[in-house]
């Protein structure tokens, strides 16, 4: 994490992230509704003063509590203020919906012009009465990065190019820049040689945890919330609780048994278990 700002008026949590060769900044915003709009207007540019450049893919999500669907001046203010960042709202659907309203106060604002082929959707969770949202951007999606090849070999190869090297050129300049140049052009080539770039492929893994049976009964799950919020029967409501409980405890089985054959068919049970361990804990 790399920043947190926290007041009466907003909230605003900053986090860097490096993902191959691409570089996100977040920021998750929440804006109380009777918050001061000026100062959130002036702390939101005044972060993103500091924070933008032209390598980094800033995206801000949260709860801004403007709603997105009504043409207000709060609204064209905002929009104002994060088109002078290239920052567009993708967000053209209700996000928060109850019986006698529907609005959309969450919004997910990205760099249109860097992140040109996306996807985004509401995803009813049920835990609130915020529709949370699933966004993807395809074009960000790399295969590979890059890194160099340092091991015992090549790290011995270095050393000996190093010893080869005459360093003549150094000795004979008197200027301590050029000097300084010099010497660091001449041990880049070498360096660069011999710890040459190489590409490696991220491995594809499918989480064997969630299964088809389960997928479709969180599928079932989110369309029952659906129902159950735009009614009040409460032989519906009764049935989506008891379905929720339900399947909490198949997933809770479906993961036990998951971790349990891991454990059993792996060489090493103990070290195998703490990395189960350290993977939940993230």
């Amino acid at each position: 994490m790399d920043g947190f700002c926290k007041d009466q008026d907003l909230e605003i949590c900053a986090v860097k992230l490096h993902i191959s060769s691409f570089v996100f900044c977040i920021l998750c915003v929440y804006r109380p509704p009777t918050g001061n709009f000026s100062y959130f207007l002036r702390s939101l540019e005044s972060i993103l003063n500091q924070l933008y450049t032209n390598s980094i893919n800033i995206i801000i999500c949260g709860d801004i509590n403007i709603n997105y669907l009504d043409n207000t001046n709060s609204k064209l203010q905002l929009e104002s203020l994060l088109l002078s960042y290239d920052l567009h709202s993708t967000v053209d659907f209700p996000t928060r919906i109850s019986n006698c309203s529907f609005t959309a106060i969450d919004n997910i604002f990205i760099d249109k012009f860097k992140n040109t082929n996306f996807t985004i959707k509401s995803l009813p969770s049920g835990l609130s009465d915020h529709d949370a949202h699933n966004i993807k951007i395809q074009n960000l999606k790399a295969h590979h990065y890059t890194k160099r090849l340092i091991i015992e070999l090549t790290i011995s190869e270095f050393k000996l190019n190093l010893s080869y090297e005459s360093w003549d050129a150094i000795f004979t300049e008197n200027n301590v820049d050029s000097v300084f140049n010099s010497f660091l052009n001449t041990y880049l080539r070498i360096f660069y040689h011999s710890f040459p770039l190489k590409k490696v492929y991220h491995s594809q893994h499918n989480n064997a945890r969630i299964m088809t049976g389960i997928k479709i009964s969180s599928k079932h799950k989110r369309d029952l919330y659906l129902l159950c919020r735009s009614t009040n029967n409460p032989t519906l409501k009764n049935y989506y609780k008891t379905y929720c409980r339900i399947l909490s405890d198949v997933i809770k089985t479906a993961k036990k048994l998951y971790c349990n054959k891991l454990i059993t068919d792996s060489n090493n049970k103990a070290k195998f278990t703490w990395n189960i361990v350290k993977m939940e804990k993230k």
